[in-house]
């Protein structure tokens, strides 16, 4: 039970003008890559961001976000078909953004993605990683290959964005900036694969942050607990269906959809709300590497990061199951 959320990008042939007009000082250019709109108010922007995953959700709020602050914002995703509301979110805010496609599991669509940005624009000044894909199941009732999709989209394909946009970070003295979750610091029930991707993606940024710090990079993770976005509905969950194929894990996988679907109705945060932590960490003069998004995320991993033996995270994930 998986959706890739997010995304491939390749270069739209009207921005292709812009390195032209640049080069010549003559002709127009796109206004996503000169100017942004804040307010009502055309500003000039020369910082450049890169988001991930923006066809809904955190990633659809942080571009808008970005985009009001003055950032001129590249917005991927992997289908253009479903843009829609980007474009609608954009025009309510009164901002530009530069849409494109970008593919986090295609090597070739991540280079493509990248060269167009830096061709159009001439630098990168920060990349937000928030594409990925929900996953609901246990390992005894499914394969080894769903295990592999999920951190092929959670954990390489951030891996693979990162990558490719590092050499123009360290040209800008730039910022990265993952959306991971509070599932990236504690192991939680039926989420075996998709906790093990961002326990991976946890462990790739902490280490690398020191690394490229030195070379003026900045890194954070972004923290986020229940979201009122369309993960959990895009997981294509159904759960009396579920439930029932699950054989000797009905009862326990019963207790933790009726806990989850209860947490995510009553006391999620707006996608909005996550994004001003994104946007902490975009414009912070000094970044924290780790940004909770709520009390309740900084609690939640505060328990698992001051456990020296894991009982007491095991204690709060043990009653999930009811």
């Amino acid at each position: 039970m998986m959706v890739v959320l997010n995304n491939y990008c390749g270069r739209a042939d009207d921005y292709r003008r812009l390195a032209a007009a640049r080069a010549t000082g003559s002709g127009s250019v796109p206004p996503a890559a000169e100017t942004q709109h804040t307010q009502g108010k055309a500003v000039m922007s020369s910082k450049v961001v890169l988001v991930t995953g923006t066809s809904s959700g955190i990633g659809l709020a942080s571009a808008v976000a970005a985009a009001r602050a003055g950032w001129a914002t590249v917005a991927t995703l992997r289908d253009p078909e479903r843009a829609g509301a980007l474009r609608e979110a954009a025009d309510r805010a009164g901002v530009s953004i530069d849409v494109r496609q970008l593919d986090v599991t295609d090597p070739d669509s991540v280079t493509a993605a990248l060269d167009g940005v830096i061709a159009d624009y001439g630098r990168l000044d920060a990349l937000i990683n928030n594409a990925g894909a929900g996953h609901v199941g246990t390992i005894e009732n499914e394969t080894v290959e769903d295990v592999r999709r999920v951190m092929e989209v959670n954990f390489f394909g951030v891996v693979q964005t990162t990558k490719a946009a590092l050499p123009h970070l360290r040209a800008s003295g730039g910022r990265l900036i993952t959306v991971t979750s509070v599932g990236g610091v504690v192991g939680q029930p039926f989420n075996e694969a998709y906790c093990a991707a961002k326990f991976a993606v946890e462990g790739f940024m902490e280490s690398l942050a020191p690394v490229v710090g030195r070379l003026g990079v900045a890194v954070s993770v972004v923290e986020p607990g229940a979201v009122a976005t369309e993960f959990v509905n895009n997981i294509d969950l159904d759960p009396a269906q579920v439930i029932a194929a699950a054989g000797d894990y009905a009862e326990p996988l019963r207790g933790y959809v009726t806990r989850t679907q209860g947490q995510f109705a009553h006391s999620a945060q707006t996608p909005e709300q996550v994004a001003d932590t994104v946007m902490e960490a975009l414009t912070a003069e000094r970044p924290a590497f780790r940004l909770q998004t709520s009390d309740w995320a900084r609690a939640f991993t505060g328990t698992k990061l001051a456990d020296n033996d894991g009982s007491a995270v095991l204690a709060i994930t043990s009653a999930y199951l009811g």
